[in-house]
């Protein structure tokens, strides 16, 4: 690869060169230039000049894009409706293809940690092992380079070094890997080189031991703003707030077919319990997360209550929802309907995907607010599909708070996000708590993310139906939870 002189209203690059044998990794925040950087990789950017582009052809690309496309087409071939039962849809075995029988593929299959998904369909695996599969099919189909954009997010702790480790092993047979990531702690030190955007341009670039050393003494996460609703309108005093039931789940359990995920799960949640859950990809998180936002038919099934009512008790789902603020990968990938930015931020106010309400002054100039404070009012009238998948996921979290509800329903919300956006969320949530104007509940497989305003902390492995350890308790004190985790923010 080898750019000279190009030139782009998103994007400027004086010169760089990445050779064959060479690994690189990009770091950028969100406003940097990165997102449009891989635009020019994938051979979609329009509108540049150079005096000098020879770019890889043909690359394996795994992007946010990319997986929403993907789960856009099974969506399209879903014939559940013509069926006695949920169709599955594209099995893992099926969309890796034939050769997956092969040795050679078998040992990627064991490398990626995904045998045992091969019968699942890729519409139940979890956020992590979809990136995973994807990945595969590429270095499958025979791609000699392959671009990864944030490959680490919405994997857990054991599932980064495994793709650390499949990397590597690809990197070690010939295959050329550029890595995209936002986040100083993902830049892996497997690669050779590292290259620097800022401010919509390519600033540095070199020997990965000499670019780290610059960005570390240079980088810094900014100020957190106030947020559009400011502190002084809590609820009440949290030491006298009165304690109401959100949830409680008696002996849960939750699988797919004739397979469970996790069982014998007690949760008690009450006002002001903010509660963390982690575990190992495909446990079961999002999917708990969808019994209690009523996205599961399982929330039926289970012995569970809702705002201190019984699930199945006669209320609608929208009752429901309207005392939740929900963020999550599959709540992102529902959004396919055209709509603005801003109507997006809107319809956090109907819990609809798309707005179709009428809105008054005062609420749009919330939601207008909402915009200035993730940075992105510019862009309100944009079309929210065209946006980049970081802006897209902070204006969803602007949807989900600007209703101020009982209830934070977060699932890997900061997906795709940079340090500072990371930063600012959870600084907020952290102000949330404080005040006592919302319960969080939040599911993340990063450690830097485990604040220590979560009360209660639960390792979901520790429920899966194919544990060999006892069951432990679910609710942890925060100093326990801390002791047992692994080092590192990942």
């Amino acid at each position: 690869m080898y750019i000279k002189n190009l030139i782009h209203p998103g994007l400027t690059i004086g010169q760089l060169q990445a050779k064959s044998n060479q690994s690189w990794c990009f770091w950028g925040n969100n406003s940097s230039g990165i997102d449009t950087f891989l635009l020019l990789l994938q051979g979609r950017l329009k509108g540049f000049s150079a005096t000098r582009l020879e770019l890889v052809e043909k690359p394996g690309v795994l992007s946010f894009q990319g997986q929403q496309e993907l789960f856009e087409e099974e969506l399209r071939n879903d014939d559940s409706d013509f069926m006695d039962r949920p169709d599955p849809g594209t099995s893992a075995g099926e969309f890796l293809g034939t050769s997956v029988k092969t040795k050679g593929v078998q040992a990627l299959l064991k490398a990626f940690n995904i045998e045992q998904c091969l019968s699942t369909g890729i519409r139940y695996l979890s956020s992590g092992q979809s990136r995973k599969l994807i990945m595969l099919r590429e270095v499958i189909r025979g791609s000699q380079t392959i671009i990864l954009q944030n490959p680490y997010d919405g994997l857990d702790l054991e599932s980064c070094a495994e793709l650390n480790r499949a990397l590597q092993h690809l990197k070690k047979n010939g295959i050329c890997l550029i890595i995209l990531v936002n986040s100083i702690k993902d830049i892996p030190g497997w690669c050779s080189h590292l290259g620097i955007f800022s401010q919509r341009q390519l600033t540095h670039a070199g020997q990965r031991e000499e670019m780290l050393t610059y960005l570390q003494s240079t980088s810094s996460c900014k100020a957190t703003e106030p947020a559009p609703f400011a502190v002084q309108r809590k609820r009440s005093d949290p030491a006298q707030s009165p304690r109401d039931e959100l949830i409680r789940l008696k002996n849960g359990f939750a699988g797919y077919g004739e397979s469970l995920l996790f069982t014998g799960l007690n949760l008690e949640i009450f006002t002001g319990d903010h509660t963390l859950i982690y575990g190992a990809n495909g446990c079961g998180k999002s999917t708990l997360l969808d019994i209690f936002t009523g996205d599961n038919s399982k929330c039926y099934a289970n012995d569970l209550r809702l705002f201190g009512q019984k699930r199945g008790g006669g209320e609608s789902i929208w009752q429901i929802k309207q005392q939740m603020g929900i963020v999550s990968p599959s709540l992102h990938r529902d959004h396919r309907v055209p709509c603005s930015a801003l109507h997006v931020v809107l319809s956090g106010l109907f819990d609809s995907i798309g707005l179709y309400s009428k809105v008054n002054s005062t609420q749009i100039r919330e939601a207008q607010l909402w915009l200035d404070w993730i940075e992105l009012s510019p862009l309100a009238d944009k079309p929210f599909r065209r946006l980049p998948f970081a802006q897209q996921r902070l204006i969803l979290i602007a949807r989900a708070l600007i209703k101020k509800p009982r209830l934070l329903v977060f699932d890997e919300a900061t997906q795709g996000l940079d340090d500072d956006n990371r930063n600012k969320l959870l600084d907020l949530l952290e102000k949330i708590a404080e005040n006592n104007l919302s319960t969080i509940l939040f599911v993340s497989h990063r450690t830097d993310e485990f604040r220590m305003f979560f009360k209660q902390k639960i390792k979901l492995d520790d429920y899966t139906v194919n544990t060999k350890t006892p069951r432990q308790k679910a609710c942890t004190t925060a100093g326990r939870i801390q002791q047992q985790l692994p080092g590192g923010s990942r």
